[in-house]
């Protein structure tokens, strides 16, 4: 059976990080997102093929996939040559789909099993299935209720302040058969959850829901892109080089320099060849990406640096996400903040009156 990624967005809300790079492989510690989705992927067994549905900077995505090895998935890149929106995207892929078809939002993280959605898909003779996800804060969403024998009955928009009948929304996560696909008009704009799945409600279709309680999140947000960071340390989300050590653990890889008197509070990841230098610290929460560079006396704290930052002596940085190749001057103090690649932090001094 084959799946589809929708990486196609710009990821405009994740901006300045996805200005030159695609959200589906901005890194999720060290490795691109779009491999934790191939992870689960993976895990059904039963996927011989994904198609990645693209349109933002494709190039990149697909230079990046190829140069990987061992993949163990088949990849076919399908780029639109105008976004179409979500269902829009699907209907484009379908002379390629001949059965049941799982898709995933390109913003999507979950701890999932797959393989019961599909058995529940089955069982039911459902011609969709739409993985929801139960939330404390309905008010911020927009929700999916169903009957009692997993129906679907309706979408919600946001309701705010008023009466919830569910708290389940959207997770981003479906099986549909392709027999449904063609009441998407073709080379038209079309959302699958504002245009699609409304439609096939109202005409009747065989449409459930599978509710997952296991983790998930949407990593669109610089907010929700350090949180995630946060829940694979703490174990709430199982993956490498975390899974299964004890709370608290510090990684540092084998080809880092690690200077004397440098202090470490775990959780934190350092990757290769990062070079960190004496009586830096670097505190809870804190990624250093590949080739980066620390100097003596910088304290850093929750945030996260892409590859080849050089973050300059004596220098502060807390609540920080950093694109590539930044330059963070001595002595300066940066907070609460997400630059770009190639940003520059100068010297506070040098900046003075």
């Amino acid at each position: 059976m084959k799946a589809i990624l929708l990486a196609g967005g710009k990821g405009t809300r994740l901006r300045p990080l996805t200005s030159n790079m695609p959200k589906p492989i901005v890194p999720i510690l060290n490795r691109p997102f779009l491999l934790y989705q191939l992870d689960l992927l993976r895990r059904v067994g039963s996927v011989d093929e994904v198609i990645l549905s693209l349109n933002y900077q494709p190039d990149q995505i697909k230079e990046l996939i190829d140069s990987l090895p061992n993949l163990g998935l088949k990849i076919r890149y399908l780029v639109e040559p105008q976004p179409m929106g979500t269902a829009g995207a699907i209907r484009f892929a379908l002379e390629f789909l001949d059965d049941t078809v799982i898709i995933f939002n390109g913003d999507v993280l979950a701890e999932l099993d797959l393989k019961a959605v599909l058995q529940f898909h089955r069982n039911r003779g459902a011609n969709a299935t739409i993985v929801l996800k139960p939330v404390e804060n309905p008010s911020a969403y927009g929700l999916v209720e169903v009957d009692q024998d997993s129906n679907v009955k309706r979408f919600i928009e946001k309701p705010g302040n008023q009466k919830l009948a569910c708290n389940t929304i959207n997770a981003g996560v479906y099986v549909i058969e392709p027999s449904i696909l063609h009441r998407i008009p073709k080379d038209t704009p079309w959302s699958i959850e504002r245009s699609f799945f409304p439609s096939l409600v109202d005409d009747g279709e065989r449409f459930v829901a599978y509710v997952s309680t296991g983790y998930w999140i949407d990593i669109g947000t610089p907010r929700s892109y350090r949180q995630v960071h946060r829940d694979i340390m703490d174990g709430r989300f199982p993956a490498e080089p975390f899974r299964s050590r004890p709370k608290g653990t510090v990684v540092v890889a084998a080809s880092a320099k690690i200077e004397d008197g440098v202090t470490f509070e775990g959780p934190c990841f350092i990757d290769e060849e990062v070079v960190v230098k004496t009586g830096a610290r670097i505190g809870a929460y804190t990624v250093l990406g590949r080739k980066c560079e620390v100097g003596s006396g910088v304290n850093v704290e929750t945030s996260i640096l892409w590859p080849s930052c050089t973050i300059g002596e004596q220098a502060s940085l807390s609540d920080v996400v950093l694109g590539q190749g930044c330059y963070i001057a001595p002595n300066a103090d940066v907070s609460e903040v997400t630059l770009g690649d190639k940003a520059v932090v100068p010297d506070p001094s040098s900046t003075a009156d």
